[in-house]
């Protein structure tokens, strides 16, 4: 039985990640032990986490004035964690809010705002027309002194993406690039901040990783040293116990990437999956995609939905029966979602397409 997993996370893994997983479970490496018993402060999790450090740097290019911490409490403990390290002093911060995580940056911005001397604005949003697409801004109206600029560079739920940075009028980005990271290559140094969440296309969930420039890293002490990016940084993310498995299961899956040529490569297959989905929903009568710029179209999240609500329910249900697992769309708009991010394979893909060609056979008209 083929099962193909298109949830948006946690998601796919990729199955020779897997198999070296389960080889080294009950012993690591002749340690005698497995890497859930290694001690966060022992020889053999030093190695770990340093060589997944500096893979992940070969991958994305990282430069050498930038950090890269592996924290816990997944991207949306990040919404507060930004805030309180880089929006000081009465600083205004602004958010461009293009799908529902975004949204929710924004909201904890403005909770904060309430306790720390900082000015969360909206900048643009797309909210009212169901986040179906990227807003845009004039540059020109945005502080040059303010703190940030935060974005999200993939909507997992509505299927958009941020492929060219915009102008921020020198003011440093921070992005939420939870879905899409790996997948797309960006210029690191084009970002003051990168975070994102490990469990769509770095490994299980539990890790977050943040990529900060030092000089953004603040001199003043934050509301809680576990929320403080330098005390983090400054302790190469053990100033408490991490999450050792998932920072193992990350270094598997960077060194996996690395082994299939890189992002650049993992970029060009995404490409390949999508745009076969795609022109395949756009030539059929019977399928559409929500997204209302084809330029701004998601290669990890692909939403469609059938003419009724009533078709959309069966095709989720027959889908299930067939083995195309979690292709239902998220809960608050509905409809289906392929999620196809690094580890999923083109077969799926090409399966998917044979499966909805006969069902808009069996259902159109």
């Amino acid at each position: 039985m083929t099962v193909y997993n298109f949830s948006a996370g946690p998601a796919v893994l990729p199955k020779p990640v897997l198999e070296v997983a389960q080889k080294e479970m009950l012993d690591y490496r002749n340690s005698g032990m497995s890497v859930m018993e290694l001690s966060h402060r022992s020889a053999e999790f030093d190695e770990i986490i340093k060589s997944a450090e500096l893979r992940l740097r070969e991958l994305m290019a990282i430069p050498d004035n930038y950090k890269v911490i592996f924290l816990q409490g997944g991207a949306s403990l990040q919404f507060s964690m930004i805030p309180l390290n880089l929006a000081q002093k009465n600083k205004k911060a602004y958010y461009l809010v293009g799908g529902s995580w975004g949204k929710k940056a924004y909201t904890e911005a403005v909770k904060l705002a309430k306790t720390i001397d900082f000015q969360p604005e909206l900048l643009a949003s797309s909210e009212e027309t169901v986040f179906n697409h990227i807003p845009t801004f004039d540059a020109k109206t945005i502080d040059k002194d303010a703190a940030y600029v935060h974005l999200t560079t993939n909507n997992t739920i509505e299927g958009t993406t941020i492929y060219d940075l915009p102008d921020t009028n020198g003011v440093p980005i921070v992005a939420d690039m939870s879905s899409n990271i790996l997948a797309v290559r960006y210029n690191v140094s084009d970002f003051g901040l990168i975070y994102a969440g490990a469990q769509k296309n770095i490994g299980p969930a539990g890790v977050t990783i943040v990529i900060v420039r030092e000089d953004l890293l603040n001199d003043e002490p934050v509301l809680s040293s576990m929320l403080d990016y330098r005390i983090q940084a400054d302790n190469d993310s053990l100033y408490n116990t991490p999450p050792t498995y998932g920072i193992y299961m990350a270094r598997l899956v960077f060194d996996y990437v690395a082994s299939l040529g890189g992002v650049d490569a993992m970029e060009t297959k995404n490409i390949e999956k999508a745009n076969l989905l795609y022109d395949f929903i756009d030539q059929s009568e019977f399928y559409s995609n929500p997204v209302s710029v084809k330029a701004d179209r998601s290669i990890c999240n692909i939403p469609f939905v059938t003419p009724t609500d009533e078709l959309d329910k069966l095709f989720n249900k027959e889908a299930l029966e067939q083995d195309f697992k979690n292709i239902k769309g998220h809960r608050s708009v509905g409809g289906m979602r392929a999620s196809i991010y690094n580890a999923f394979p083109l077969a799926g893909v090409e399966a998917l397409v044979a499966f909805m060609k006969a069902f808009e056979e069996k259902n159109k008209g």
